[in-house]
């Protein structure tokens, strides 16, 4: 048996970014264009107008402030209100294993490490951009890495996931190390026509190096533990898939075939999982709340956040105790918690304790437990 250990991350962020201001430009004359369009069913009670949205709006309901995003121009345009992504030919590389790409190269760099150093690659994402050949496969040949590759899919609490399996199979011994890339377009999945939903997801790239601890050539989290749950659930959701066209109404603009979620039942169900899951997990391990140093959480919503933080420390976590990224990134995710503790662990000390954790659709929730080293 072997210790897993993080060595290196990385994040891949896009070069365009969208503001609370600017969405809300965009969707308030999304809301006039259709309320003029549809004015004589309005004014007959045939037809509920459509609302505005606000900053004041946007920042009470989530704690968010921008996004980033792989199209700024589709987003905005009232007329189309998605990302316009070009159709790459079969030949090029695909857009989420350029991102994961990035990522990647920027873990192995930290790590001190080359592709001939890594044996697997997972590709764990909310979404694919196509069913097959994996996405994984595909970055392991851009990277030039030897051995395998496959995809998996647990929404936004795939990275953890990622990392179990990744740990699992270093710990065993069926491999010394495994990339985990996280890329997530989550703007391509978003309903920007709504005004319930139409500010919480950005895109961004996230990628862990797993390796045997042994191998670390630098500083790194020794992996102690991982546990994983699921429980399903439909309150949130996507029901695109490739049997669409199959369907009577499959060829209309569905929306159930984008992000669906029934807010008020997800909060009030997944927040007593996702504490009592990181409490059960603690206490098998015996790692108490004064041991944490940081925690990690999923990039949701910062009043879930601050709900677990408050939950497993015991009070109300100090300034720098759980890191909110959200507001800059948005909801990304499975690579929220990702961004997060890639932006905020390189101050703590050797020996520190600290835990990685992700929840959403399933319901799912995964959380890794760690310890600095160097």
């Amino acid at each position: 048996m072997y210790t897993p250990a993080i060595t290196g991350t990385g994040v891949f962020t896009p070069a365009e970014r969208i503001s609370n201001a600017e969405l809300v430009q965009a969707f308030n004359a999304y809301v006039d264009l259709q309320n003029a369009r549809h004015a004589e069913a309005i004014a007959a009670g045939e037809r509920e107008p459509l609302h505005y949205s606000s900053e004041e709006f946007i920042e009470k309901a989530s704690g968010i402030h921008s996004r980033f995003v792989m199209d700024k121009s589709g987003v905005l345009d009232p007329e189309v209100m998605h990302p316009q992504l070009r159709q790459r030919s079969d030949d090029e590389p695909g857009i989420m294993a350029e991102m994961g790409v990035d990522a990647a190269r920027k873990a192995l760099a930290q790590a001190g490490k080359t592709a001939a150093d890594v044996d697997a690659v997972i590709c764990a994402a909310s979404n694919m951009e196509r069913a097959y050949p994996a996405v994984a496969i595909e970055i392991q040949q851009i990277l030039g890495i030897k051995g395998f590759a496959f995809d998996m899919n647990v929404a936004c609490s795939s990275a953890t996931f990622g990392i179990q399996a990744a740990a699992d199979m270093v710990r065993s011994g069926s491999i010394r190390s495994a990339l985990v890339v996280n890329p997530e377009i989550c703007s391509g999945h978003l309903e920007w026509r709504d005004r319930d939903c139409h500010f919480i997801f950005g895109d961004v790239a996230t990628a862990t190096l797993i390796e045997r601890q042994e191998d670390a050539t630098g500083a790194h989290f020794e992996i102690l533990s991982t546990r994983c749950a699921t429980e399903f659930s439909n309150n949130i959701r996507n029901n695109n898939g490739y049997l669409r066209r199959s369907r009577p109404d499959g060829v209309a603009d569905r929306r159930d075939m984008q992000f669906m979620q029934n807010g008020r039942k997800v909060f009030k169900e997944v927040l007593p999982m996702v504490s009592q899951h990181i409490a059960d997990h603690m206490q098998a391990e015996d790692v108490t709340a004064s041991d944490l140093k940081r925690l990690w959480l999923h990039q949701a919503n910062k009043s879930m956040n601050d709900f677990i933080g408050k939950k497993v420390l015991g009070r109300t976590p100090e300034a720098g105790e759980q890191p909110n990224i959200l507001q800059d990134y948005a909801n990304t995710s499975s690579a929220g918690s990702i961004i997060a503790f890639s932006q905020f662990s390189d101050d703590l000390s050797d020996g520190d304790t600290g835990l990685i954790c992700s929840f959403g659709a399933g319901y799912s929730v995964g959380s890794v437990i760690l310890r600095r080293h160097g």
